[in-house]
């Protein structure tokens, strides 16, 4: 004859609780050009020129940084483990990570800079180490603005997906995600694990204190190298030429609205 256990509500209660506590969140770091830097182009017109240049976090990785540690702070998740690939020199925006209130960092090393699908196949191989149950991306980086990362590790993983989150709630298993779309705001609720790319619009990223910097340096940071993983990472574009943009004409002053509109029909043709 079977056994029947009977559970209180107050102990079904504190074994929600304790699967939510033990959630883990793995957020992608990229490391790009300052946004306020202007980017020079080589002499070769091979790429931008890094040499010197003032690097910081992605802007779109702060939002997923910010909104996994929020999510930590509101007793929705236990851990949060930041993950970057990239050069040494990734470490320092690593930290940076850690300082804002990461758990712990992970750094994939490589000196070849990787295309979106190379770089979700590299995740896709950390998360099947972490074993997390939500991953949080930028919804793409400001150097190559490709918007494709976090749509291709949903497709390597097999996992559901939502892009372009302006608001994230976990309810009951779920994540609950209002998207930024082309007629205004959607909510879904997609299955976890699950895949989101943060939106600008998700919060406003902390900045970290001095005391916060300085315990950033004790906080763990695993470093693995790429060909360890033994994947395809080969390139499939290859870069003919870089260009700076045109410099755009000086703007002139007119001094009513009769010639603002003859400027506009007959010298720029716009209307």
């Amino acid at each position: 004859m079977p056994a029947f256990i009977s559970v209180s509500k107050s102990q079904r209660y504190l074994l929600y609780l304790s699967e939510i506590m033990s959630m883990k969140v793995l957020v992608g770091v990229k490391r790009v050009l300052d946004p306020q830097v202007k980017a020079r182009v080589k002499a070769d017109k091979s790429g931008i020129d890094l040499t010197n240049a003032k690097m910081t976090m992605n802007p779109f990785c702060e939002n997923a940084v910010e909104e996994a540690i929020r999510l930590r702070e509101a007793g929705s998740v236990e851990e949060v483990v930041a993950i970057s690939i990239g050069a040494a020199k990734s470490e320092e925006t690593l930290r940076n990570a850690l300082a804002l209130g990461a758990d712990r960092a992970i750094l994939v090393l490589t000196e070849e800079v990787l295309e979106p699908l190379a770089i979700a196949k590299v995740l896709k191989a950390i998360v099947e180490k972490e074993n997390p149950d939500l991953v949080l991306v930028g919804k793409q980086a400001i150097d190559d603005e490709c918007n494709q990362t976090g749509q291709m590790l949903s497709a390597l993983l097999g996992w559901p997906q939502a892009t372009f989150a302006s608001k994230l709630e976990l309810i009951n298993g779920r994540a609950q995600v209002t998207r930024e779309v082309d007629s205004g705001l959607e909510t879904i609720n997609v299955n976890m694990p699950a895949v989101i790319s943060a939106d600008l619009r998700l919060n406003e990223p902390r900045y970290a204190s001095l005391p916060n910097v300085m315990k950033a340096k004790r906080k763990p940071l695993d470093k693995i190298d790429l060909i360890d993983l033994g994947l395809d990472t080969a390139n499939r574009m290859t870069t003919l030429e870089v260009m700076e943009p045109p410099a755009r004409a000086a703007g002139v002053m007119v001094a009513s609205v009769a010639e603002l509109v003859e400027k506009l029909r007959n010298e720029a043709q716009v209307i």
